[in-house]
C-alpha cells in the first residue's frame, strides 16, 4: 500500500512483531479487521530473537516460558491449537542452582520434589520456610491475577477491594518493604534469600528496591516451565504463522518514520522509504518511551505519560554462541550465583557492571529428553544497568568478568566466545529497540505504585494503542502476550458501537526482500 491507497474498513497497523504485537494481530484478524504488521527486522520475534551460530540459530532473548495457559487461551480464542504451531516440552527441573561454596539446589515442577530438595539443602527448618513461602506466593498470585494481570486497566480501588476479602494477605504484601527485606524475614539460609531475590530481575528490578509482592513470581515458575522445541524464537515463528493463517500481512525490513495523527486521531503510518499506510488504528508494540521522546513524531509524543516510561528497568549483557562445554552438569536453565548479592546490585545501581555477578546459562540443546550434541548452543545473561550508565561500556571487562566468574565454578567453553561476535550489550539493545536506553523491561518495577504507572493499552491519542512488555501487565513473555489480549479487547470495545466487521477473504503473508519465516539470524524489531 503506497501513496494515496484507500483505507479498508477496520484497517489496523501493528508496529512491531514482538509477542505482544503478534498476539494483538491474531486477535484483531480473527475479529475481522484488515491487519498489517510492520517490523524493521528481517523476521518476526522482537526480543524473542535468535542469532546464527556454528550449531544453528541460538536464542538471544527470553529463555524461560511459564504460564502456558496464556498461550493455549490465545490460540483457542482464535480457533486454533497451540500444538499445531509450536511444540512445548514440560521440564521436570525448573532450574539448577550453584553457589561458590560448592552447594547446589535443583527446584522441580513437582512441589514435593522441590520441598525434599530444599530439606536436603537447608535442613528441615529450610524446608518449612520454603513451604510457607510457596504457599504465600500462591495466595498472592491468585489474589493479584484478576484485578491486576487480567484487568485491562488495573486500579488501586480494584486491588483494595480484592485485598479487603483477604486481610490475612496484607502482611505478605508487605507494602512498605522491599523483596530483599521480606525474604530476610522469610528465610534463615542466605542462599535461599539470594535465590528467590533473583526473581526481581525477571521484571528488570533489584531485590533491594523492588516491592515485596514480586515474590509471587515464584508461583508462576513453580507452576511449570516449558522448553520450546527449536528454541524460544520458534514460538515467535509459530505465532507469526498462525497470524498469517488468520489473514495478517507482514512487512519486514519496514522502518517506521512516524505515526501521523490529526486532531488527536491516528490517520496513517509513514515509513522511512516514503510509503504511507492510511489506517483506522495503530498498535505500537515497542518501548513506550519511543513515543514519549518524540521518536515516532510530535503528533503522538503526548500519547504516553512520562511517568509510564521512567525510571528505566535493568538491562543485560547477553552472550549467544555455540561451543563445547565442560564443567558442572547443566540443566536447560542453570544459575551460577555470586558470593555476595550486594556486590552484584550495588554497582548496577551506580551504572556499573556487577563486581560479583550472578550468571544465568540457558543450555538450549539440553533439557527433558534431550541429549546434547558435542557443540551446543548457549545463552549467558549478566544483569547490567540501562543507558546512560555511570561508566562507559567495556566489553573486554564484561568478557573477563563473565568467563572468569564461570571458571571459578569449573565452567569452560571451547572456544570461548568473543564480544564482537556473540555479545549484545545495553548499547546494542538500545540500537535494536530504539529509545529504550537498553532497558529490557520498560519502566522500572521499583516502588509500590510502579505497576499502576505502567501505561495501559489505550493512549491519549484516539486510535493508538500499546502492546508489549513496556505496557501493562508488564515484562515477560506471558505478560507481553496478555498485553495483546488487553489491546485487542480495548480496540474492539472502542469500535463496537460504530463498526461491523467481516472476516477477511484472503490469507495474509510475509513481504520482505529475502527473509522467510524460517529460523534465521535477525536484528530485533521495535517491539
Amino acid at each position: 500500500m503506497t501513496g494515496t491507497a484507500e483505507k479498508a474498513a477496520g484497517t489496523a497497523v501493528v508496529i512491531g512483531a514482538g509477542v505482544g504485537g503478534l498476539a494483538t494481530a491474531m486477535r484483531l484478524a480473527h475479529a475481522g479487521l484488515d491487519v498489517t504488521v510492520l517490523d524493521r527486522a528481517t523476521a518476526p520475534g522482537g526480543k524473542m530473537r535468535a542469532v546464527e551460530s556454528a550449531a544453528g540459530p541460538v536464542d538471544a532473548g527470553p529463555t524461560v516460558l511459564t504460564m502456558r495457559h496464556v498461550f493455549d487461551r490465545l490460540f483457542s480464542d482464535v480457533g486454533l491449537a497451540l500444538s499445531d504451531y509450536a511444540t512445548l516440552i514440560p521440564e521436570r527441573i525448573l532450574a539448577r542452582h550453584y553457589w561458590p561454596d560448592g552447594s547446589t539446589l535443583d527446584l522441580f515442577a513437582d512441589a514435593e520434589e522441590s520441598a525434599a530438595a530444599v530439606r536436603a539443602f537447608a535442613g528441615r527448618g529450610g524446608e518449612a520456610e520454603f513451604r510457607a513461602f510457596s504457599a504465600e506466593a500462591a495466595r498472592l498470585f491468585e489474589t493479584f491475577d484478576a484485578p491486576m494481570m487480567q484487568a485491562g486497566a488495573p486500579s488501586v480501588a480494584g486491588l483494595s477491594a480484592r485485598m479487603a476479602t483477604r486481610p490475612g494477605l496484607i502482611p505478605a504484601l508487605a507494602p512498605l518493604s522491599t523483596l530483599a527485606r521480606r525474604l530476610a524475614r522469610r528465610f534463615s539460609d542466605p542462599r535461599l534469600r539470594q535465590l528467590f531475590g533473583r526473581y526481581a530481575t525477571y521484571v528488570g528490578g533489584s531485590p533491594y528496591e523492588a516491592p515485596a509482592v514480586l515474590s509471587l513470581i515464584w508461583h508462576a515458575e513453580a507452576s511449570g516451565v516449558w522448553r520450546v522445541d527449536g528454541g524460544m524464537h520458534a514460538l515467535a515463528q509459530g505465532l507469526a504463522r498462525a497470524a498469517e493463517w488468520l489473514g495478517v500481512r507482514f512487512r519486514m525490513n519496514a522502518e517506521v518514520a512516524r505515526i501521523e495523527a490529526t486532531g488527536g486521531r491516528v490517520q496513517a503510518i509513514a515509513l522511512a522509504d516514503g510509503t504511507r499506510l492510511p489506517c483506522d488504528l495503530a498498535v505500537f508494540n515497542g518501548d513506550p518511551r519511543a513515543l514519549a521522546t518524540g521518536l515516532l513524531g510530535e503528533s503522538v509524543q503526548h500519547s504516553v505519560a512520562a511517568a509510564g516510561t521512567e525510571p528505566r528497568s535493568l538491562s543485560a549483557n547477553v552472550w549467544a554462541f555455540a561451543a563445547r562445554y565442560s564443567g558442572p552438569e547443566l540443566a536447560h536453565h542453570t544459575v551460577f550465583f555470586g558470593a555476595d548479592p550486594v556486590r552484584e546490585f550495588a554497582p548496577i545501581a551506580e551504572g556499573a557492571l556487577p563486581e560479583d555477578p550472578t550468571l544465568y546459562i540457558c543450555a538450549q540443546d539440553r533439557g527433558a529428553g534431550a541429549a546434547p550434541p558435542g557443540v551446543e548452543r548457549f545463552e549467558i545473561i549478566m544483569n547490567a544497568p540501562p543507558l546512560p550508565g555511570g561508566q562507559p561500556e567495556d566489553t573486554e571487562l564484561c568478557r573477563t568478568r563473565t568467563f572468569q566468574t564461570l571458571a571459578r565454578h569449573g565452567v569452560r567453553f571451547s572456544p570461548e566466545p568473543r564480544p564482537a561476535a556473540a555479545l549484545t550489550t545495553p548499547a546494542g539493545f538500545n540500537a535494536l529497540f530504539p529509545a529504550s536506553h537498553g532497558s529490557l523491561y520498560g519502566r522500572s518495577p521499583h516502588g509500590l505504585m510502579a505497576a499502576f504507572q505502567r501505561p495501559v493499552a489505550r493512549t491519549r491519542v484516539t486510535g493508538l494503542y500499546l502492546a508489549g512488555g513496556g505496557a501493562h501487565p508488564g515484562a515477560g513473555v506471558p505478560m507481553a502476550t496478555l498485553s495483546g489480549q488487553h489491546a485487542a479487547a480495548a480496540i474492539l470495545k472502542d469500535r463496537a458501537s460504530t463498526s461491523t466487521f467481516r472476516r477477511t477473504a484472503t490469507r495474509g503473508g510475509i513481504s520482505t526482500g529475502s527473509a522467510t519465516m524460517a529460523a534465521a539470524p535477525s536484528r530485533s524489531s521495535p517491539s
